[in-house]
């Protein structure tokens, strides 16, 4: 086959050079749009040689998937290729009606029939899986829709015909035939009335046409390497999937994607949720079962309907949330271990002891620890002898009170207060920094 492919190769390469002499020569842009769908036959033989290594090749740890790809990489190429050919037709061709050329038309019909007949055997003779697969499963170009409303009237009228002509002709096989009517009208057109402009008319007709053929092959090749799910296989994936969810011990189907591998070859993972006293290896083998008759290559992913419980004593707990501690005891909670119990307070700074209380005023505690505490309706009544005033002193009162100094004060931590008429009414000795340094100076 490699041998036979590389033969019409170089017999592929000596016919494009002579058409692209005649081209020259004649001076014709309907017979250059026409040799292009000769190179596209090259592009062709390169595809199938592509496939046929592709054929060869083993999955690999890097290519998990196999080298299937290629191919679709391969028809991608080839078909923007051609496309972008017919777009630099029709450039050349909107600069030549301004000023239209003469056209000779010495080999212009002689290298039509070339051209044709090489065409026509090289896509009859090699077989090309990868386009083969692509013009039967892309969706059908304009010039297949408009052939076909005809050949269901000519149909009709000779039956013998519906093998060949429906439900719709190849595509490639189309466009050598359309293109060569083309430039067999332009040669009697240029012949009889000398219009030159003809040519230039049939080269844009060949270049929408093949633009129109390959087009609809380029989305599909594409959306191939997109990993999408192609359409076609949709409503047969949602039926295998209601299959799989009412099977024994299925509770959920989720997180399912499919996908084309390549050509023909479907991928796809899915995740299955099953019961707790569901049998795994059963359940994994009539999933498997039934999606593979669709998809060729297929990971599926068991897991049980097992309920999470967070330990309240053993391991960390969520944050905010509360601990079994701060619902006061219980008789089924387990006693704190030594080492909770040793922990920093955060509030002292001091290991706490066993037998002391939680604190009153730490974070993270709903206070059942905590002894409710009744305000007075009214605030009490204190005498008048020791000075102190009654509400809330004014701001101007407050600032001119000073900073407080360390060293001073009733005890509250160490530091001076603005209350300094209060009087000795727990036993501390109140002592002013005049006497401080009063005391100190006698001593020298």
């Amino acid at each position: 086959v490699i041998s036979k492919i590389l033969l019409f190769g170089m017999l592929n390469v000596i016919c494009t050079a002579c058409l692209l002499m005649w081209c020259n020569s004649t001076n014709s842009m309907a017979l250059t749009a026409y040799t292009y769908l000769t190179i596209f036959d090259l592009f062709s033989l390169i595809t199938c040689l592509i496939s046929s290594w592709v054929a060869m090749k083993k999955p690999s740890q890097s290519y998990s998937f196999g080298f299937e790809r290629f191919e679709v990489l391969a028809v991608f190429a080839s078909t923007v290729l051609v496309q972008l050919g017919a777009l630099f037709i029709l450039k050349e061709s909107v600069e030549r009606f301004v000023k239209q050329p003469d056209i000779h038309t010495g080999r212009l019909l002689v290298g039509t029939f070339v051209a044709l007949f090489f065409n026509l055997l090289t896509l009859l003779s090699v077989k090309n899986k990868p386009f083969s697969y692509v013009s039967e499963a892309a969706s059908t170009s304009w010039l297949q829709e408009h052939v076909a409303d005809l050949s269901r009237s000519l149909c009709g009228i000779i039956p013998g015909l519906s093998s060949v002509l429906l439900p719709r002709m190849n595509p490639f096989v189309l466009i050598n035939l359309a293109g060569a009517l083309a430039l067999g009208i332009t040669y009697m057109l240029i012949e009889i009335n000398n219009y030159n402009s003809v040519d230039t008319a049939s080269a844009v007709a060949i270049a929408l046409m093949t633009f129109g053929t390959m087009y609809p092959m380029s989305v599909y090749s594409g959306k191939v390497l997109l990993q999408t799910t192609p359409s076609h296989v949709l409503g047969q994936l949602d039926k295998l999937l209601r299959e799989v969810s009412t099977l024994d011990g299925v509770l959920e189907v989720r997180n399912e994607h499919f996908w084309t591998v390549g050509f023909g070859a479907l991928a796809g993972s899915v995740h299955v949720r099953i019961r707790r006293d569901a049998n795994e290896q059963m359940v994994l083998a009539h999933v498997t079962n039934r999606l593979h008759t669709l998809v060729s290559t297929l990971t599926v992913q068991i897991f049980k309907d097992d309920w999470i419980r967070p330990s309240l004593v053993a391991g960390p707990l969520p944050a905010g949330a509360i601990s079994a501690s701060e619902y006061g005891t219980h008789s089924g909670f387990p006693p704190l271990s030594s080492r909770h119990v040793e922990e920093m307070d955060p509030l002292t700074s001091t290991p706490a002891k066993p037998s002391s209380p939680p604190p009153e005023f730490s974070f993270n505690t709903p206070g059942r620890n905590i002894q409710p505490v009744v305000f007075p309706s009214a605030p009490p009544q204190r005498p008048y002898s020791m000075g102190l005033t009654y509400g809330a002193s004014p701001y101007a009162s407050m600032l001119n009170q000073g900073f407080s100094h360390p060293g001073t004060g009733l005890g509250l931590g160490g530091f001076r207060t603005s209350f300094n008429t209060v009087p000795q009414r727990y036993g501390i000795y109140l002592v002013t920094l005049g006497e401080l340094k009063k005391n100190f100076f006698s001593r020298f």
